[in-house]
C-alpha cells in the first residue's frame, strides 16, 4: 500500500509528530491507533487494505497520526494531573495544528470522518464529541468512554472533559451542539466475544445516556463470536466504510 509519511514539529507537544497519508482525495478521515500504538499500525495490521478501493477511487483519504499513549492513558502510575494535562497538550496538536495540515494536504475544507479501533475508537469519540464542528462522520471500533477506566476515582477537570459518559450524561439539552449532531453520522460498533467485556458494557452506557438526551446514533452489537482483535475490526471497518460510502465499484 503506497502512502505518504510526514513528520512536522508541535509547539504543543514540543517535539516531532509523524503521520502516514493514504489516498490522493476525497473524504479526509483522521485514524487514532489503538493503545499505545502508532501512525503505522493502520497498515499493519492491514486495514488500508480493507479500504484499498475506496482510497484509489478518490472517496476517501486516510491521515494515520501518532498517539502519547504511554505518556497520558497508560501511564497509570504516573501524577493523573500531569498525563491529563499532556493528553491535553496532544489534544491541542491534533486540533490546532494537524488538522491545518491535512486541510492543506487533502485540498478541502470539508469536516473530516474520524476514526479507531479500542482506545482509537475511544480517542475518536471523544474527539467527535468535543468538536463536532470539525468533525461530521465517526467510526468507533470496540472503544470504552469513560476516563475512570484508566484513572479510577480520580477526577478533575480535564479528566471530565475527555471523559463522554461523564460530560455527555450533563450535556445541556439545548446546546448548540445538538444541531450538528444530528447533521452528523455517528457509528459505535462492539463485540460481545473475548475481551470485549469492559468495551460492551461502556458502549452500552453511551447508548443510554444518548437516548436519554434525545441523540441518534448507530449502537450496532456483534455476534459473542466477535471478539477485541484486529481480524473482526477489519470485517467491520470494511462493512461500516459501504454503509458510509457505498459499493466502491460502482
Amino acid at each position: 500500500m503506497q502512502f505518504q509519511q510526514q513528520t512536522s514539529f508541535s509547539k504543543f507537544l514540543n517535539q516531532d509528530m509523524t503521520y502516514r497519508i493514504y489516498g490522493h482525495s476525497g473524504k479526509p478521515c483522521l485514524v487514532f491507533p489503538s493503545q499505545d500504538g502508532h501512525y503505522y499500525d493502520f497498515e499493519n495490521f492491514q486495514m488500508t487494505d480493507v479500504a484499498e478501493d475506496y482510497l484509489n477511487n478518490g472517496t476517501l483519504q486516510l491521515f494515520c497520526v501518532d498517539s502519547i499513549d504511554s505518556e497520558t492513558w497508560s501511564n497509570r502510575n504516573g501524577n493523573p494531573r500531569s498525563r491529563i494535562e499532556r493528553h491535553e497538550q496532544w489534544y491541542r496538536y491534533i486540533t490546532e495544528e494537524l488538522l491545518d495540515e491535512i486541510h492543506q494536504i487533502n485540498g478541502s475544507e470539508q469536516k473530516l470522518m474520524v476514526t479507531g479501533c479500542s482506545m482509537g475508537g475511544a480517542h475518536s469519540t471523544n474527539f467527535f464529541l468535543r468538536r463536532p464542528d470539525l468533525f461530521d462522520t465517526l467510526l468507533s471500533l470496540s472503544g470504552i468512554f469513560s476516563a475512570g477506566y484508566f484513572f479510577g476515582s480520580y477526577m478533575d477537570d480535564l479528566v471530565y472533559l475527555n471523559s463522554p459518559i461523564d460530560y455527555m450524561r450533563n450535556f445541556p439539552k439545548k446546546h448548540p451542539y445538538y444541531e450538528l449532531y444530528a447533521s452528523s453520522r455517528m457509528i459505535f460498533c462492539v463485540g460481545q466475544g473475548d475481551w470485549e467485556e469492559d468495551m460492551l458494557k461502556s458502549t452500552h452506557e453511551l447508548q443510554a445516556v444518548f437516548e436519554d438526551k434525545g441523540i441518534h446514533a448507530w449502537f450496532d452489537y456483534w455476534g459473542h463470536d466477535v471478539s477485541h482483535d484486529w481480524p473482526w475490526w477489519r470485517i467491520q471497518f470494511g462493512y461500516f466504510l459501504g454503509q458510509i460510502f457505498g459499493d466502491p465499484q460502482k
